[in-house]
Protein backbone atom coordinates (compact mmCIF):
# COMPACT_ATOMS: atom_id res chain seq x y z
CA UNK A 1 0.00 0.00 0.00
CA UNK A 2 2.84 2.41 0.84
CA UNK A 3 4.60 1.61 -2.41
CA UNK A 4 1.38 2.21 -4.33
CA UNK A 5 0.80 5.49 -2.50
CA UNK A 6 4.24 6.90 -3.29
CA UNK A 7 4.00 5.81 -6.92
CA UNK A 8 0.66 7.56 -7.27
CA UNK A 9 1.96 10.75 -5.62
CA UNK A 10 4.86 10.84 -8.07
CA UNK A 11 2.43 10.22 -10.93
CA UNK A 12 0.22 13.08 -9.68
CA UNK A 13 3.11 15.55 -9.75
CA UNK A 14 4.18 14.30 -13.17
CA UNK A 15 0.65 14.62 -14.56
CA UNK A 16 0.19 18.07 -13.01
CA UNK A 17 3.54 19.14 -14.47
CA UNK A 18 2.46 18.11 -17.98
CA UNK A 19 -0.97 19.77 -17.71
CA UNK A 20 0.40 23.03 -16.34
CA UNK A 21 3.25 23.08 -18.84
CA UNK A 22 0.88 22.71 -21.77
CA UNK A 23 -1.46 25.31 -20.26
CA UNK A 24 1.37 27.81 -19.83
CA UNK A 25 2.74 27.33 -23.34
CA UNK A 26 -0.70 27.55 -24.98
CA UNK A 27 -1.62 30.67 -23.03
CA UNK A 28 1.66 32.36 -23.92
CA UNK A 29 0.95 31.69 -27.58
CA UNK A 30 -2.14 33.91 -27.31
CA UNK A 31 -1.76 37.62 -28.09
CA UNK A 32 -0.57 39.41 -24.92
CA UNK A 33 -3.02 41.76 -23.26
CA UNK A 34 -1.67 45.05 -21.90
CA UNK A 35 -2.29 45.52 -18.18
CA UNK A 36 -4.95 47.91 -16.96
CA UNK A 37 -4.34 50.79 -14.58
CA UNK A 38 -2.44 54.04 -14.36
CA UNK A 39 0.89 54.54 -16.19
CA UNK A 40 2.83 53.99 -12.97
CA UNK A 41 1.03 50.67 -12.42
CA UNK A 42 1.64 49.62 -16.01
CA UNK A 43 5.36 50.38 -15.73
CA UNK A 44 5.53 48.53 -12.41
CA UNK A 45 3.92 45.49 -14.04
CA UNK A 46 6.38 45.44 -16.94
CA UNK A 47 9.34 45.86 -14.57
CA UNK A 48 8.09 42.85 -12.62
CA UNK A 49 7.76 40.82 -15.83
CA UNK A 50 11.30 41.76 -16.83
CA UNK A 51 12.52 40.73 -13.37
CA UNK A 52 10.75 37.36 -13.71
CA UNK A 53 12.32 36.79 -17.12
CA UNK A 54 9.13 36.86 -19.19
CA UNK A 55 10.04 40.11 -20.98
CA UNK A 56 13.13 42.03 -21.99
CA UNK A 57 13.91 45.72 -22.27
CA UNK A 58 15.82 47.27 -25.19
CA UNK A 59 16.73 50.83 -26.14
CA UNK A 60 16.12 50.27 -29.84
CA UNK A 61 13.55 48.51 -32.00
CA UNK A 62 14.34 44.88 -32.81
CA UNK A 63 12.01 43.55 -35.57
CA UNK A 64 13.28 39.99 -35.07
CA UNK A 65 11.49 39.91 -31.69
CA UNK A 66 8.15 40.91 -33.20
CA UNK A 67 6.14 43.94 -32.14
CA UNK A 68 7.12 45.63 -28.91
CA UNK A 69 4.57 45.50 -26.12
CA UNK A 70 5.25 48.81 -24.44
CA UNK A 71 7.55 51.81 -24.69
CA UNK A 72 8.40 54.71 -22.44
CA UNK A 73 10.95 57.49 -22.13
CA UNK A 74 13.20 57.85 -19.10
CA UNK A 75 14.45 61.09 -17.56
CA UNK A 76 17.30 61.19 -20.09
CA UNK A 77 14.81 61.13 -23.00
CA UNK A 78 15.93 57.63 -23.97
CA UNK A 79 13.13 55.48 -25.38
CA UNK A 80 12.85 51.97 -23.93
CA UNK A 81 11.08 49.16 -25.77
CA UNK A 82 9.74 46.08 -23.99
CA UNK A 83 9.48 42.78 -25.86
CA UNK A 84 8.37 39.29 -24.91
CA UNK A 85 11.13 36.75 -24.51
CA UNK A 86 10.81 33.49 -26.51
CA UNK A 87 8.12 31.17 -25.20
CA UNK A 88 10.53 28.39 -24.20
CA UNK A 89 12.63 30.93 -22.29
CA UNK A 90 9.49 32.15 -20.54
CA UNK A 91 8.57 28.58 -19.71
CA UNK A 92 11.97 27.85 -18.18
CA UNK A 93 11.83 31.06 -16.13
CA UNK A 94 8.30 30.17 -15.04
CA UNK A 95 9.40 26.76 -13.73
CA UNK A 96 12.39 28.29 -11.94
CA UNK A 97 10.28 31.05 -10.36
CA UNK A 98 7.61 28.63 -9.14
CA UNK A 99 10.05 26.02 -7.79
CA UNK A 100 12.56 28.37 -6.16
CA UNK A 101 10.39 31.32 -5.08
CA UNK A 102 6.79 30.10 -5.44
CA UNK A 103 6.18 33.15 -7.62
CA UNK A 104 3.35 32.63 -10.13
CA UNK A 105 3.37 36.20 -11.38
CA UNK A 106 1.01 39.13 -10.87
CA UNK A 107 -2.44 40.03 -12.10
CA UNK A 108 -2.92 42.24 -15.16
CA UNK A 109 -6.66 42.93 -14.89
CA UNK A 110 -8.37 41.39 -11.85
CA UNK A 111 -6.20 43.28 -9.36
CA UNK A 112 -3.32 44.96 -11.17
CA UNK A 113 0.15 44.05 -9.82
CA UNK A 114 -1.30 41.91 -7.02
CA UNK A 115 0.15 38.44 -6.56
CA UNK A 116 -1.85 35.80 -8.40
CA UNK A 117 -1.38 33.43 -5.45
CA UNK A 118 -2.76 36.04 -3.04
CA UNK A 119 -5.84 36.56 -5.22
CA UNK A 120 -6.52 32.80 -5.26
CA UNK A 121 -5.96 32.64 -1.50
CA UNK A 122 -8.70 35.23 -0.97
CA UNK A 123 -11.22 33.42 -3.19
CA UNK A 124 -10.52 29.76 -2.34
CA UNK A 125 -12.11 29.61 1.17
CA UNK A 126 -15.58 30.58 -0.13
CA UNK A 127 -15.56 27.88 -2.82
CA UNK A 128 -14.32 25.23 -0.39
CA UNK A 129 -16.97 26.17 2.17
CA UNK A 130 -19.73 25.76 -0.41
CA UNK A 131 -18.41 22.40 -1.55
CA UNK A 132 -17.76 20.98 1.93
CA UNK A 133 -21.18 22.05 3.24
CA UNK A 134 -22.85 20.55 0.17
CA UNK A 135 -21.07 17.22 0.68
CA UNK A 136 -21.93 17.10 4.40
CA UNK A 137 -25.59 17.63 3.54
CA UNK A 138 -25.68 15.36 0.49
CA UNK A 139 -24.00 12.26 1.92
CA UNK A 140 -26.29 11.49 4.91
CA UNK A 141 -29.48 12.44 3.05
CA UNK A 142 -28.47 10.40 0.00
CA UNK A 143 -27.71 7.36 2.15
CA UNK A 144 -30.94 7.78 4.10
CA UNK A 145 -33.20 8.02 1.03
CA UNK A 146 -31.30 5.17 -0.65
CA UNK A 147 -31.79 2.89 2.37
CA UNK A 148 -35.49 3.77 2.62
CA UNK A 149 -35.99 3.08 -1.09
CA UNK A 150 -34.18 -0.27 -0.81
CA UNK A 151 -36.22 -1.34 2.23
CA UNK A 152 -39.45 -0.32 0.46
CA UNK A 153 -38.46 -1.79 -2.90
CA UNK A 154 -41.26 -1.80 -5.50
CA UNK A 155 -43.63 -0.04 -3.10
CA UNK A 156 -45.12 3.44 -3.31
CA UNK A 157 -42.32 4.99 -1.24
CA UNK A 158 -39.70 3.50 -3.55
CA UNK A 159 -41.54 4.72 -6.65
CA UNK A 160 -41.84 8.27 -5.27
CA UNK A 161 -38.17 8.44 -4.28
CA UNK A 162 -37.01 6.95 -7.59
CA UNK A 163 -39.14 9.42 -9.57
CA UNK A 164 -37.78 12.39 -7.63
CA UNK A 165 -34.24 11.06 -8.08
CA UNK A 166 -34.61 10.87 -11.85
CA UNK A 167 -36.04 14.40 -11.95
CA UNK A 168 -33.24 15.89 -9.83
CA UNK A 169 -30.49 14.09 -11.75
CA UNK A 170 -31.91 15.35 -15.04
CA UNK A 171 -32.03 19.02 -13.99
CA UNK A 172 -28.69 20.87 -14.20
CA UNK A 173 -27.61 22.81 -11.12
CA UNK A 174 -27.79 26.17 -12.90
CA UNK A 175 -31.46 25.51 -13.71
CA UNK A 176 -32.09 24.58 -10.08
CA UNK A 177 -30.52 27.76 -8.76
CA UNK A 178 -32.55 29.81 -11.25
CA UNK A 179 -35.81 28.40 -9.85
CA UNK A 180 -34.59 28.83 -6.27
CA UNK A 181 -33.69 32.45 -6.96
CA UNK A 182 -37.08 33.07 -8.57
CA UNK A 183 -39.09 31.49 -5.74
CA UNK A 184 -37.03 32.17 -2.58
CA UNK A 185 -35.42 35.48 -3.52
CA UNK A 186 -37.41 37.48 -6.08
CA UNK A 187 -40.99 36.32 -5.37
CA UNK A 188 -40.90 35.95 -1.58
CA UNK A 189 -37.81 37.93 -0.58
CA UNK A 190 -36.91 35.35 2.06
CA UNK A 191 -33.30 34.99 0.90
CA UNK A 192 -30.82 37.37 -0.77
CA UNK A 193 -30.78 37.32 -4.56
CA UNK A 194 -27.02 37.97 -4.69
CA UNK A 195 -24.04 37.12 -2.52
CA UNK A 196 -23.80 39.79 0.21
CA UNK A 197 -20.89 42.20 0.47
CA UNK A 198 -18.05 41.74 2.94
CA UNK A 199 -19.60 44.08 5.52
CA UNK A 200 -22.92 42.19 5.68
CA UNK A 201 -24.12 40.76 8.98
CA UNK A 202 -23.50 37.16 9.99
CA UNK A 203 -27.20 36.36 9.51
CA UNK A 204 -27.16 37.68 5.93
CA UNK A 205 -24.00 35.73 5.14
CA UNK A 206 -25.54 32.56 6.56
CA UNK A 207 -28.70 33.05 4.48
CA UNK A 208 -26.59 33.53 1.36
CA UNK A 209 -25.34 29.94 1.62
CA UNK A 210 -28.83 28.39 1.45
CA UNK A 211 -29.59 28.86 -2.27
CA UNK A 212 -26.20 27.81 -3.71
CA UNK A 213 -25.81 24.90 -1.27
CA UNK A 214 -29.28 23.60 -2.14
CA UNK A 215 -28.57 23.96 -5.87
CA UNK A 216 -25.33 22.02 -5.50
CA UNK A 217 -26.79 19.39 -3.17
CA UNK A 218 -29.98 18.31 -4.95
CA UNK A 219 -28.28 16.50 -7.81
CA UNK A 220 -25.67 14.95 -5.49
CA UNK A 221 -28.33 13.69 -3.08
CA UNK A 222 -30.15 12.11 -6.00
CA UNK A 223 -26.94 10.44 -7.18
CA UNK A 224 -26.14 8.99 -3.77
CA UNK A 225 -29.75 7.81 -3.37
CA UNK A 226 -29.70 5.98 -6.68
CA UNK A 227 -26.35 4.28 -6.08
CA UNK A 228 -27.18 3.34 -2.48
CA UNK A 229 -30.51 1.83 -3.49
CA UNK A 230 -28.97 -0.10 -6.39
CA UNK A 231 -26.14 -1.54 -4.28
CA UNK A 232 -28.38 -2.47 -1.37
CA UNK A 233 -30.96 -4.13 -3.63
CA UNK A 234 -28.23 -6.20 -5.27
CA UNK A 235 -26.60 -7.24 -2.00
CA UNK A 236 -29.93 -8.01 -0.31
CA UNK A 237 -30.56 -10.69 -2.93
CA UNK A 238 -27.18 -12.35 -2.31
CA UNK A 239 -26.77 -15.74 -0.61
CA UNK A 240 -25.21 -14.51 2.64
CA UNK A 241 -28.14 -12.12 3.21
CA UNK A 242 -30.61 -14.93 2.59
CA UNK A 243 -28.72 -17.01 5.16
CA UNK A 244 -28.92 -14.16 7.68
CA UNK A 245 -32.68 -13.92 7.11
CA UNK A 246 -33.11 -17.66 7.69
CA UNK A 247 -31.31 -17.26 11.04
CA UNK A 248 -34.05 -14.94 12.24
CA UNK A 249 -32.74 -11.45 11.44
CA UNK A 250 -35.30 -8.95 10.22
CA UNK A 251 -34.92 -7.16 6.91
CA UNK A 252 -33.86 -3.95 8.66
CA UNK A 253 -31.27 -5.79 10.77
CA UNK A 254 -29.82 -7.43 7.68
CA UNK A 255 -29.49 -4.10 5.94
CA UNK A 256 -27.86 -2.28 8.87
CA UNK A 257 -25.54 -5.09 10.06
CA UNK A 258 -24.48 -6.69 6.80
CA UNK A 259 -25.74 -5.18 3.55
CA UNK A 260 -24.88 -1.56 4.30
CA UNK A 261 -21.20 -2.24 5.01
CA UNK A 262 -20.75 -4.32 1.87
CA UNK A 263 -22.43 -1.69 -0.25
CA UNK A 264 -19.96 0.94 0.98
CA UNK A 265 -17.14 -0.42 -1.20
CA UNK A 266 -18.33 1.28 -4.42
CA UNK A 267 -20.23 4.09 -2.67
CA UNK A 268 -17.56 5.64 -0.40
CA UNK A 269 -15.15 6.38 -3.28
CA UNK A 270 -18.06 8.02 -5.04
CA UNK A 271 -18.20 10.64 -2.26
CA UNK A 272 -14.81 11.98 -3.28
CA UNK A 273 -15.75 11.84 -6.94
CA UNK A 274 -18.94 13.80 -6.23
CA UNK A 275 -16.85 16.45 -4.46
CA UNK A 276 -15.00 17.08 -7.72
CA UNK A 277 -18.30 17.21 -9.56
CA UNK A 278 -19.62 19.80 -7.13
CA UNK A 279 -16.41 21.81 -7.46
CA UNK A 280 -16.86 21.92 -11.24
CA UNK A 281 -20.54 22.76 -10.99
CA UNK A 282 -19.92 25.59 -8.54
CA UNK A 283 -18.07 27.47 -11.30
CA UNK A 284 -21.39 28.21 -13.03
CA UNK A 285 -23.28 28.88 -9.81
CA UNK A 286 -20.68 31.33 -8.56
CA UNK A 287 -21.20 33.43 -11.67
CA UNK A 288 -25.01 33.30 -11.42
CA UNK A 289 -25.10 34.15 -7.70
CA UNK A 290 -22.13 36.54 -7.64
CA UNK A 291 -20.09 34.37 -5.27
CA UNK A 292 -16.45 35.56 -5.02
CA UNK A 293 -14.92 32.09 -5.39
CA UNK A 294 -12.27 30.55 -7.61
CA UNK A 295 -14.90 29.30 -10.06
CA UNK A 296 -16.08 32.81 -10.82
CA UNK A 297 -12.46 33.99 -10.76
CA UNK A 298 -11.63 31.47 -13.50
CA UNK A 299 -14.23 32.87 -15.89
CA UNK A 300 -13.37 36.48 -14.93
CA UNK A 301 -9.67 35.88 -15.59
CA UNK A 302 -10.47 34.14 -18.88
CA UNK A 303 -12.68 37.02 -20.01
CA UNK A 304 -10.15 39.66 -18.95
CA UNK A 305 -7.24 37.62 -20.40
CA UNK A 306 -5.49 37.73 -17.04
CA UNK A 307 -3.25 34.77 -17.87
CA UNK A 308 -1.26 34.67 -14.63
CA UNK A 309 -4.38 34.42 -12.44
CA UNK A 310 -5.87 31.92 -14.89
CA UNK A 311 -2.73 29.80 -14.63
CA UNK A 312 -2.89 29.61 -10.83
CA UNK A 313 -6.63 28.87 -10.92
CA UNK A 314 -6.00 26.08 -13.40
CA UNK A 315 -3.30 24.67 -11.11
CA UNK A 316 -5.71 24.60 -8.16
CA UNK A 317 -8.42 22.73 -10.09
CA UNK A 318 -5.83 20.31 -11.50
CA UNK A 319 -4.24 19.47 -8.15
CA UNK A 320 -7.59 19.08 -6.38
CA UNK A 321 -8.82 16.73 -9.12
CA UNK A 322 -5.68 14.61 -9.09
CA UNK A 323 -5.56 14.44 -5.28
CA UNK A 324 -9.21 13.36 -5.21
CA UNK A 325 -8.50 10.55 -7.68
CA UNK A 326 -5.73 9.33 -5.37
CA UNK A 327 -8.08 9.38 -2.37
CA UNK A 328 -10.68 7.43 -4.37
CA UNK A 329 -8.18 4.66 -5.10
CA UNK A 330 -6.90 4.55 -1.50
CA UNK A 331 -10.43 4.48 -0.09
CA UNK A 332 -11.09 1.07 -1.68
CA UNK A 333 -8.44 -0.50 0.55
CA UNK A 334 -9.70 1.37 3.62
CA UNK A 335 -13.37 0.43 3.20
CA UNK A 336 -12.64 -3.20 2.33
CA UNK A 337 -9.39 -4.61 3.84
CA UNK A 338 -9.51 -7.45 1.30
CA UNK A 339 -8.57 -4.93 -1.39
CA UNK A 340 -4.88 -4.11 -1.41
CA UNK A 341 -3.59 -1.69 -4.01
CA UNK A 342 -0.21 -2.45 -5.50
CA UNK A 343 0.18 -5.79 -3.77
CA UNK A 344 2.49 -8.39 -5.27
CA UNK A 345 0.84 -11.21 -7.11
Amino acid sequence: MKSYFFKRVILIFFTAFIILSLTFILMKMLPPTPPAGFPAQVQAYYRDQIHLGYMMELTEINPSLGDYLYKYEDTFNITHYIYQTPILTQYWNFVVNVVTRWDWGTSTSISVNSSAIAIIGERLPVTMELNVISIFISVPLGFLFGIIAALKKNKLTDHVISTLVMIMISIPSFITITFLLLILAYNTGWLPSQWPSTGASAAEQAKAFIIPVCALSFGTIAGFTRYTRAELCEIMSSDFLLLARTKGLTKTQCVIRHALRNSMVPIVPMIIGQFIGILSGSMILENLYGIPGIGRLFTDALTAKDYNVLMVDMAIFTLIGLAANLLVDLSYGIVDPRIRMGAKK
